[in-house]
């Protein structure tokens, strides 16, 4: 149930993303190190919410497998 809410809530995100930038018709001028690309604002305003949602869920996944991977320490004192 967990998992459809935050799709939906990522899915909803998105729309808003996408409808603020869809009233911007301008063009970003976007410089990475080996290159430079003009794409919208639209466009600009998805691709880093999808890029922040990765980055999220790798950074979830990541954090799930260290807890599951590291040994657990007992809650009980040995006194």
């Amino acid at each position: 149930m967990r998992l459809y809410l935050t799709i939906i809530l990522f899915l909803i995100f998105l729309a808003i993303a996408f409808v603020f930038g869809s009233q911007n018709d301008q063009m970003l001028s976007l410089n990475y190190l080996i290159a430079r690309v003009d794409i919208s604002v639209a466009a600009t305003v998805s691709l880093f919410t999808i890029i922040g949602f990765i980055l999220g869920l790798l950074f979830c996944l990541l954090w799930k497998l260290i807890n599951v991977v590291s040994p657990r320490k007992s809650s009980k004192n040995n006194s």
